[in-house]
């Protein structure tokens, strides 16, 4: 099928269509930064080709060269045969317009904190409120650590996370933004290894997926660490442990947030006492949890 289509295919447009009905065709799973076929064979095919991830229609009608499609085909190839999540195909991830750097020693970013990040924590951190120290718990690519330096210039971070590859893949970007100065990588199981530090924001996107949701996960979702994705028979357990250890590492106006994807159930469930705001997202309001230091237990 991949020999003749490179003798067949000529335009941007071919590759497209070939792309897509090929995607279909493998009933591949999306989710790693787009949601269907039709818009992950026009990034892979503009990631491919050099050009403006934005800007598919003015290129539809250019002829390929045959090293250019070569290119195209290659990454479509890999996609289907070894439902391989496009970012790691691409080595780049991206947070509304933050590109990261990514492969397979860390999840996809894919967090709505970001979107928090970017609004200012508004309202439930005032305008004027002083970050001088946060933490990005849990960092995986340090994607949320980044974001965090770049929304509170003032502000030290701090990015823990237990995994040594994926520390090595947060510094890579910490080195990217040139943010050595600001943002320390640190390894921590949860708080374990953050004794004596506290902080005026705390936010984590930890491991959540229920034991029953990770044996039903797609190929592409169990191409990620399962250290990253599995949280235990309801997705609690290392969400149990920020909520339970949070109020001593925040100081007296701290904030944590915390994303739990669409286990609000099971976060009243463990938490039946706790009064916890959801703000709303692009999915609802069932992904993200705020408290403050005085909601949580020893607060």
């Amino acid at each position: 099928m991949y020999v003749q289509a490179r003798r067949q295919l000529r335009t941007v447009r071919d590759a497209l269509r070939f792309a897509v009905s090929r995607f279909n065709e493998a009933e591949l799973a999306f989710g790693h930064g787009t949601e269907n076929a039709f818009d992950e064979a026009a990034y892979l095919i503009l990631h491919a080709l050099h050009l403006p991830l934005d800007r598919l229609d003015p290129f539809l009608d250019a002829t390929l060269t045959a090293s250019e499609l070569g290119s195209v085909l290659d990454l479509v190839e890999r996609r289907v045969v070894e439902r391989v999540p496009a970012p790691y195909l691409t080595r780049e991830a991206w947070l509304g317009d933050v590109r990261f750097y990514v492969d397979e020693r860390v999840i996809v970013p894919r967090s709505f904190i970001a979107d928090l990040i970017r609004e200012g924590m508004s309202p439930w951190l005032p305008d004027d409120a002083p970050i001088a120290r946060a933490l990005d718990l849990c960092t995986g690519s340090g994607c949320l650590a980044i974001l965090l330096a770049l929304q509170y210039p003032q502000a030290r971070v701090d990015a823990a996370d237990l995994s040594d590859a994926a520390l090595a893949v947060a510094a890579r970007n910490v080195r990217d933004f040139r943010l050595e100065d600001r943002i320390d990588i640190l390894r921590s199981d949860a708080f374990a290894g953050l004794h004596g530090r506290q902080y005026d924001l705390i936010v984590s996107n930890p491991p959540y997926v229920t034991d029953v949701a990770m044996a039903a996960l797609p190929a592409e979702y169990r191409r990620e660490p399962a250290i990253a994705l599995a949280g235990g028979p309801d997705g609690m357990d290392v969400v149990r442990a920020i909520v339970k250890e949070s109020a001593g590492h925040l100081t007296e106006h701290g904030l944590l947030v915390v994303e739990v994807g669409g286990n609000r159930t099971f976060v009243e469930a463990a938490f039946p006492d706790l009064a916890f705001t959801w703000p709303e997202t692009s999915a609802g309001a069932d992904r993200v949890f705020v408290a403050s230091r005085a909601e949580l237990p020893g607060g």
